[in-house]
């Protein structure tokens, strides 16, 4: 079910819940033909036994299906693995619906918030199980609270959206299948939190696995970590919950999952491939009583960039694709490859703030070009040294208009300021305001900084972002020519997690996402706000402080920034729809006045490709992470005819 606009914003107190089955509908309920085995050997209980006493009932977009086959699939480089929260990793307590219009139950049975948006009480299935059997109860949510969430040993961080005022939400257990969670002041976007990609944690926490890791459970955790050569429990125990990056968490193919599939064959395992395979005990079915997936495996070729993974979906190869290789440039051919390739194509809604965002480390450990690079004018001056209009004409095939990180217009945020600020092409004047920064300049004509070394800044780019390189390829001039030794360095995605999403040592990167109205933007303001580690680039020690303010790399951010993570802190305890907006308008002109980073353009709408036996994929879905596409659309209930 959905939820009208109000309750989606507030989280006000309607009962969202999903219909009892009748007893003999599990009963009826087929075997899967590729589990057959194991259950007449023993091996397994038979499905009826397997499923929760309620299992979730899918409706399929299309028909329903037959389970079988293998769904042909690819990850890019070596740390493209948060690629795998949008294909099989997708199952909070609550979440989106197909289309974004509002929150929908899932694993929980149902849930119910209070009017003022302080209490939340979550049901859980009776009889739900993880991958391996074991009953996924509310011992495994206390278990999360308790051994890493309030655990200042273990706890990595994040997950601020369970704190209002600083103050940690309690937890209160009311049976096998029930919780509570309350604040001590309204919260008004924890539903949504929970709901948005990568964040609900309470379904990826197996006590029964992970409580030998902990020493407070197990006394010989210690002993246990040395054996595996490292230095302490701890290390062991955040190691086997993963929570501190997604690469680790799914490289880890032994801990039980509730996902749709369960890995048999890890990425990083093998070089080449990676497999899933169904989970007996996925708690989802069909009208018509099949447990679901219907696919019985993800098979993830594992492909070194995004050319090659080009040539393999023209080969036919690639069942499904949005990401990548769905490029501007890159569909003429792919149009003239359908026939041959046997795919044709779907249209995703863009949601992204911008189609590319020029970021400077602010947080530089280098004081000379922090001092700089925290220059407001400095990054004006950048940013209309910039002949946009050259680089989507280029790029994008004239599709787009020049934008800041900015809010659509028409949507009820919109700020115009905001988005068309220097982002008129103007060199001479570029030059001007440099010249009143940073005016000496050496022989081949680079400006020089107050130490009088070259001003050099190297953008660390990952190189599967192939739209990213060609924008830079034509940037990279301009900026040179208002004196600004500007380079290029592209690498791994691997290595950019590691040097960027979570290092200090870069002068400036650039990614997209983020989110252009509404809600969307509220959740992901990434661009207006840094309190998102691995989102706001720019600020990686301000980001830090947000979350782990004790942290001595910790940068503490300008009185303006504080003020503005003070005012992003105050829309999240905020019940009230119009209340939300006012709030968020107030954070997108402070936006525009700290000009924390600059753009492109807007995105234009993208597409993706899927073959053409494929079932059940909608043709038309937003793009987003935070709705980690296509994950929404239930993968669950795709097959092949």
């Amino acid at each position: 079910m959905t939820i009208s606009r109000r309750t989606f914003l507030a989280a006000t107190g309607a009962l969202a819940t999903t219909a009892l089955l009748p007893a003999w509908a599990l009963a009826e309920t087929p075997e899967s033909p590729f589990l057959q085995a194991k259950v007449d050997a023993g091996d397994l209980p038979p499905v009826a036994d397997r499923l929760p006493a309620n299992p979730l009932v899918i409706t399929p977009l299309e028909r329903p299906g037959q389970q079988g086959g293998d769904w042909r699939h690819a990850l890019v480089g070596g740390g493209s693995l948060s690629m795998l929260v949008r294909y099989q990793g997708y199952e909070p307590l609550v979440r989106f619906d197909p289309n974004w219009n509002g929150i929908i139950a899932n694993v929980a049975e149902s849930y119910q918030a209070n009017a003022e948006g302080t209490e939340y009480t979550i049901t859980l299935r009776k009889g739900h199980k993880w991958s391996d059997g074991h009953p996924y109860t509310t011992a495994d949510i206390q278990f999360w609270y308790d051994a890493y969430f309030t655990d200042a040993e273990t706890n990595l961080g994040a997950q601020s959206f369970w704190e209002v005022g600083g103050e940690k939400a309690r937890l209160e257990v009311i049976d096998e299948t029930t919780f509570k969670v309350i604040f001590a002041a309204p919260n008004g976007f924890f539903l949504q939190n929970l709901a948005w990609a990568d964040q609900d944690q309470l379904v990826r926490c197996p006590k029964h696995y992970l409580e030998q890791f902990h020493i407070r459970y197990n006394p010989d955790a210690d002993k246990l970590a040395q054996e595996q050569g490292l230095g302490s429990w701890i290390a062991l125990f955040q190691r086997e919950i993963g929570f501190a990056d997604t690469n680790l968490f799914f490289q880890n193919g032994n801990r039980p999952t509730l996902n749709a599939w369960a890995f048999t064959q890890a990425p990083g395992q093998n070089t080449e491939v990676s497999v899933a395979e169904r989970n007996p005990f996925y708690f989802k079915i069909d009208t018509q009583g099949t447990q679901l997936p219907y696919f019985d495996r993800i098979v993830y070729q594992m492909v070194a960039d995004p050319e090659v993974l080009l040539l393999k979906t023209l080969q036919g190869e690639i069942d499904m694709m949005d990401q990548y290789i769905c490029t501007p440039a890159n569909r003429p051919t792919l149009f003239d490859g359908q026939e041959t390739g046997n795919y044709s194509f779907y249209t995703l809604k863009e949601t992204a703030a911008n189609v590319m965002v020029f970021q400077l480390n602010l947080n530089h450990t280098d004081p000379t070009k922090n001092a700089l690079f925290n220059t407001k004018e400095f990054r004006q001056a950048l940013s209309i040294g910039i002949d946009r209009q050259a680089l989507i004409d280029a790029v994008f095939v004239g599709q787009g208009a020049p934008a800041q990180a900015s809010i659509l217009e028409g949507d009820p945020l919109y700020n115009e300021r905001l988005a068309k600020q220097f982002t008129q092409y103007d060199p001479d004047k570029a030059n001007e305001m440099l010249d009143a920064i940073i005016p000496d300049r050496d022989g081949d004509g680079y400006r020089l900084d107050a130490e009088g070394r070259r001003v050099s800044i190297i953008f660390e780019i990952d190189q599967t972002r192939t739209t990213f390189l060609d924008m830079f390829q034509l940037a990279i001039p301009m900026f040179q020519a208002i004196g600004i030794d500007a380079q290029m360095r592209t690498m791994d995605r691997s290595l950019w997690e590691e040097r960027v999403r979570r290092g200090r040592e870069y002068d400036a990167t650039a990614h997209q996402f983020g989110a252009n109205s509404g809600l969307a933007a509220m959740m992901d303001p990434r661009y207006f706000v840094p309190t998102q580690r691995s989102a706001s680039l720019y600020g990686p020690g301000w980001t830090l402080w947000v979350n782990e303010p004790d942290n001595p790399a910790a940068d503490v951010p300008p009185p303006e920034v504080q003020d503005q993570i003070a005012l992003h802190k105050k829309l999240l305890a905020t019940a009230d729809p119009d209340q939300q907006i006012e709030v968020m308008s107030q954070i997108l002109e402070n936006a525009a006045d700290m000009f924390l980073t600059f753009g492109v353009s807007l995105p234009p709408d993208g597409y993706g490709i899927v073959k053409n036996d494929m079932v059940n994929v909608q043709k038309t879905m937003p793009n987003s992470f935070g709705w980690p596409t296509p994950a929404p659309t239930r993968p669950e209930q795709y097959f092949k005819a």
